[in-house]
């Protein structure tokens, strides 16, 4: 982490002397991976599976089956435990383009009644799965349309008022039973009124720029629909209306005619014979490549953009995809506010490869968790194979809802992975003795319990009381908070008033966290012995947190001791 500031700002340092010898806002987490639909490199926020869903679809034919993406079933679980947001980040491979709508005739632009050019509309959503387009049958049944596409239709067209209505469609719904998304209601071309369909609907344009990595906009417009943006208005008709309110007549043939239409042109697929759960390997990862993930790997390092305090990529392990995992550590420890879980190994690995895995990686944020599980896929009913992270973002959201972010995301009462049909290896006493000895959290398997997370080490190799994930996320918890505290005090007066407005916050938030079971004793200090005249005279403001987080029982010792007939019980 930096541990200088250059430019004003707020600098949360850790000084850890926990070591021990031998013997603020909630947030939501982040998710890197494949999709079958949605915005291609654009981070997008949803907020339940349902949400997800319709943003980023569920399943994926390929060859002469259907699959579910990690990402899908991540997400899943994560909802399914009580999470509440999800940032999703969807990786592709290769060139992705936008549909563009197609009305009856194959042009790209929705005409009026004298056959101009009004209106052209595009998909949020990227990727030949947008593709919508071809004839309608009697019942009026798109060939090409799906759950996953949409269809557009031009309803209530008035050149009296000069307004229209349109209607997002799903892509697989007939005229007599349409499956309508989003209703745009009274819409018009004029670029002045305060209904204009660009203004209401959204015109803008997300691309993300790898030179300054970070997504740049363009349009004049905030996108409000999920589905589609206008792309263009040919047909503006700019002051509609005469001084007597009456619509001009050289506007008037503008007004899109009551019609329905397609969505076609759009590119981007994934690569052939993908490669999905068990049978992913270093170069095919569910139809994209590791380097697919380099940008949005890159992209979430924004801390500025992006706040989440949970990093999962499940379909990337640190055995065969080391450059994207170094990254994402690297990346996670000068955010300094979020967890990575980490998969170390493919499926069917030994538990002297994950150990050795294991080894390679020295850092509190980051917790490494195995054996893979079997799940059954939400959205195919298959028993399938899954790396762990594929469920651990569960059992943090679970252990949240329940309990807070410091308490242990594990043991029989937060860490049960009721989802789980099975562990991939059922460990034993040595293998779970032999994994937390190497800094990996056992993945158990018990009688009448059934799977359950029983170890909560993160990848730090020194012991200290950051070599646990509820520290850590302690940690985290706390600068998340205290942070934006002290980042409402940049360039006030460096005076008593102030220091005492940051301690009547932060005192009373430490105290509450000490009556939540996450800290035996703290104490702040931002005085005149820290923020002496020469301190001031540099423009600084110092604050000193002392904390001793609480630990957890992970040993339990139980002496059972067995005394004669007429013995007294010790005092």
């Amino acid at each position: 982490m930096a541990e200088t500031l250059v430019s004003p700002g707020v600098l949360a340092r850790e000084n850890d002397s926990s070591f021990v010898s031998q013997q603020p806002v909630t947030v939501g987490a982040a998710i890197i991976g494949p999709t079958v639909k949605g915005p291609v490199e654009i981070p997008t926020v949803v907020t339940s599976y349902s949400d997800y869903s319709s943003r980023f679809g569920t399943t994926v034919d390929s060859g002469s089956d259907t699959y579910t993406y990690f990402t899908s079933i991540a997400a899943y679980n994560y909802f399914n435990n009580g999470g509440e947001s999800l940032l999703v980040a969807r990786v592709v491979t290769g060139s992705y383009t936008a549909a563009t709508c197609v009305d009856e005739n194959d042009n790209n632009e929705i005409s009026g009644s004298n056959t101009s050019s009004s209106l052209v509309i595009k998909t949020i959503s990227e990727g030949a799965l947008m593709n919508s387009e071809g004839p309608e049958d009697a019942s009026g049944s798109l060939a090409s349309g799906s759950v996953d596409n949409i269809r557009w239709e031009i309803s209530n067209p008035s050149t009296s008022s000069g307004t229209f209505d349109l209607l997002v469609r799903r892509g697989d719904d007939t005229t007599n039973n349409k499956v309508v998304l989003e209703t745009w209601t009274g819409l018009s071309l004029d670029p002045k009124a305060d209904n204009f369909v660009s203004k209401v609907i959204g015109d803008q344009v997300e691309n993300y720029n790898p030179t300054k990595n970070q997504v740049e906009i363009t349009g004049s417009y905030r996108n409000a629909s999920r589905y589609i943006r206008i792309d263009s208005v040919p047909g503006a008709t700019l002051n509609y209306f005469d001084n007597n309110g009456i619509a001009k007549p050289e506007f008037v043939g503008f007004i899109p005619s009551a019609q329905s239409g397609s969505f076609g042109s759009a590119t981007g697929d994934f690569i052939g014979a993908a490669n999905f759960y068990d049978n992913i390997d270093s170069n095919n990862t569910q139809g994209v490549s590791p380097d697919d993930y380099d940008d949005m790997i890159s992209l979430l390092s924004n801390q500025d953009d992006y706040v989440f305090n949970v990093l999962l990529a499940p379909g990337l392990f640190n055995s065969g995809m080391t450059s994207q995992c170094t990254n994402m550590i690297n990346n996670t420890q000068v955010r300094g506010d979020s967890l990575l879980v980490l998969d170390l190994v493919p499926y069917n690995s030994s538990v002297a490869t994950v150990n050795t895995q294991a080894s390679s990686r020295n850092t509190s944020y980051a917790a490494s968790y195995w054996p893979w599980c079997q799940v059954i896929d939400p959205d195919t009913g298959k028993q399938v194979w899954v790396p762990a992270s594929a469920v651990i973002g569960g059992v943090y959201a679970y252990n949240d809802s329940v309990s807070e972010p410091w308490f242990a995301p594990a043991g029989i009462n937060r860490g049960g992975l009721g989802q789980v049909i099975r562990a991939e290896q059922k460990l034993n006493s040595t293998d779970r003795d032999t994994l937390y000895t190497n800094k990996v959290n056992p993945i158990a398997t018990f009688p009448g319990t059934g799977v359950v997370v029983y170890g909560q080490k993160t990848l730090q190799t020194r012991a200290s009381a950051l070599d646990r994930v509820n520290v850590r996320r302690l940690l985290i918890q706390l600068k998340s908070y205290i942070s934006q505290v002290a980042q409402n005090l940049v360039f006030e007066q460096n005076t008593i008033a102030t220091r005492n407005n940051f301690l009547a916050q932060v005192n009373p938030y430490l105290e509450s966290v000490q009556q939540r079971q996450g800290l035996y004793a703290f104490k702040v200090i931002m005085d005149d012995t820290n923020n002496t005249p020469d301190v001031i005279d540099r423009n600084q403001l110092i604050g000193q947190i002392f904390i001793q987080p609480t630990k957890t029982a992970e040993f339990i010792y139980l002496d059972f001791n067995i005394l004669p007939t007429g013995a007294t019980f010790p005092a």
